[in-house]
């Protein structure tokens, strides 16, 4: 039974860490506004 119980837990924390994650190539972000200066001049 408590075999049973840790081979459970260990299959829980592995499909935990399996589904983080992007799936896919990474991409570039777009336009972006930073740096900027602050306060932003109105």
């Amino acid at each position: 039974m408590r075999l049973i119980l840790r081979v459970f837990f260990v299959l829980a924390l592995a499909a935990g860490l399996a589904a983080c994650g992007k799936k896919g190539p990474p991409e570039a972000p777009g336009k972006s506004e930073y740096p900027r200066t602050y306060p932003a001049p109105r």
